[in-house]
């Protein structure tokens, strides 16, 4: 039974916000390295927030879990894209799917051979931790902003105008107070954004089996906190719908089972990946398994839900390939 308010998330927000204004003015002006980088972790913590508002916390109302995070902190991506994108992404049958899952890091094998030396050379870099973080960022927004200006859809329209009326209040509070500039709080954005690609980098990889493709990591540190616990991401997909500080005590309940669901894709900390893939590709960008060696239903009709990383790349290309597999 869930809780009418949900006060551990609640508390949490309460105080990211105010380590947020902290870190922009005070401690920016005090010492301008320590409130940029608390700006980028309080910023890593909105975001994860956000992962839980869109979940369903802290409260059973949705408009009012909207309401806490109106304001667009982390400035990249609307909140209402990365909720009806990250939802279609639990559809945990379609996981990793070049088209279908709108946070898969893998190409379709045609598009892949299609790319100049010099893309493939990028992109097989990003697959390595350290590219992740460094040139992620900037080639997650590529591929989310050329996605959504694909779509032509009203809803798509309508989460970004609620971004850019999201943006009013930032620029207004770094325009009217003393600290950090504009510039400043764009390179915390962007720091942000890359230590939150530590997260996602190892959470799903490529299986036959939908149930082998989602990660844990046994991982206690501050980026378990900054993360909310998504690190124990089976967990997650398994019962989306428990708050960050339920999920602990899950695992521990039935780590064996979650094991055995996810076929042992387990890590002991994030010190692991990045002794084992921070200067070394964890993942082909060409999915290996895809389309006809792994666990999928039938293409859906129509464009793709979200922004893959399939939607950096020619349209022509991609809609060529999914109308063959539609028919097929």
């Amino acid at each position: 039974m869930r809780d009418r308010i949900e006060w551990p998330t609640l508390l949490l927000m309460a105080v990211t916000y105010g380590v947020w204004a902290l870190a922009t003015t005070v401690l920016w002006q005090a010492f301008a390295p320590l409130g940029f980088v608390l700006t980028a972790l309080a910023l890593v913590q909105y975001s994860s927030l956000q992962h839980e508002v869109l979940h369903g916390h802290p409260f059973r109302s949705a408009a009012w879990n909207e309401a806490l995070v109106f304001a667009a902190l982390p400035l990249f991506v609307p909140y209402r894209r990365f909720r009806d994108t990250h939802l279609a992404h639990h559809r945990d049958e379609r996981l990793t799917d070049p088209y279908e899952d709108p946070e898969a890091n893998y190409l379709d094998v045609a598009i892949w051979a299609r790319l100049p030396i010099w893309l493939r050379i990028v992109l097989r870099m990003n697959n390595t931790l350290l590219g992740r973080m460094v040139m992620g960022p900037a080639i997650s927004i590529l591929a989310f902003v050329r996605g959504d200006l694909t779509v032509g859809d009203a809803a798509v329209r309508q989460a970004w105008g609620l971004h850019f009326l999201g943006l009013v209040p930032v620029l207004l509070w770094l325009w009217a107070m003393p600290g950090a500039s504009v510039l400043g709080y764009l390179g915390a954005a962007y720091l942000a954004f890359s230590i939150l690609k530590i997260r996602t980098f190892a959470e799903h990889r490529a299986h036959e089996k939908a149930r082998g493709r989602t990660v844990i990591i046994e991982d206690r540190g501050p980026l378990a906190l900054l993360f909310l616990n998504n690190n124990l991401h089976v967990v997650h997909h398994a019962k989306p719908g428990v708050a960050w500080y339920r999920l602990p005590g899950l695992y521990r309940a039935r780590k064996a089972d979650y094991l055995r669901r996810n076929e042992g894709y387990l890590f002991r900390s994030y010190g692991e990946l990045f002794a084992r893939y921070f200067l070394r590709a964890k993942d082909p960008v060409a999915h290996p398994l895809w389309p006809d060696n792994m666990e999928r239903p039938a293409p859906t009709d129509g464009p793709a839900t979200g922004s893959a990383l399939s939607a950096a790349f020619p349209g022509e290309a991609v809609a060529e390939d999914r109308s063959v597999l539609q028919r097929s």
